[in-house]
């Protein structure tokens, strides 16, 4: 298998990843309920409307990656998410470690660091479009 194609798997394999797991997040919001979200957000000071922002970025967005329609803009949209979600439900635990050593955001972290890694290295040519 030549370099170009194994780095096209490569990129396949994040965006697929990424995309599958967070999408996940995404389905049980919309299977639990939306209040949880909205009652943090209202918490926070902004309007619960604005709750229903993490549907773009957990399900419009990985769904995007999955099938690598427009995959950068996926990408960047799930990467606002997690910050978001940082921002909002974990800013305490920033600087924390969970029962196993590891950080307490490593989730998080991984699915913002494998967004802007997608973003910036673009979805490979497998998928609906190069972009």
């Amino acid at each position: 298998m030549n370099q170009a194609a194994m780095h096209d798997l490569g990129k396949l394999l994040l965006r697929l990843t990424l995309g599958v797991l967070v999408l996940l997040h995404g389905v049980a919001k919309l299977r639990g309920g939306m209040s949880g979200i909205e009652g943090m957000v209202e918490d926070a000071g902004l309007p619960g409307v604005l709750a229903y922002g993490v549907l773009v970025g957990e399900v419009l967005a990985p769904l995007m990656l999955v099938f690598g329609f427009h995959a950068r803009i996926g990408a960047v949209l799930v990467a606002i998410n997690m910050v978001v979600a940082i921002v909002l439900a974990h800013m305490g635990q920033l600087d924390q470690l969970n029962g196993q050593g590891g950080w307490a955001l490593e989730l998080q972290g991984m699915f913002l660091g494998t967004a802007v890694a997608i973003a910036l290295l673009g979805p490979g040519r497998y998928g609906i479009n190069q972009s």
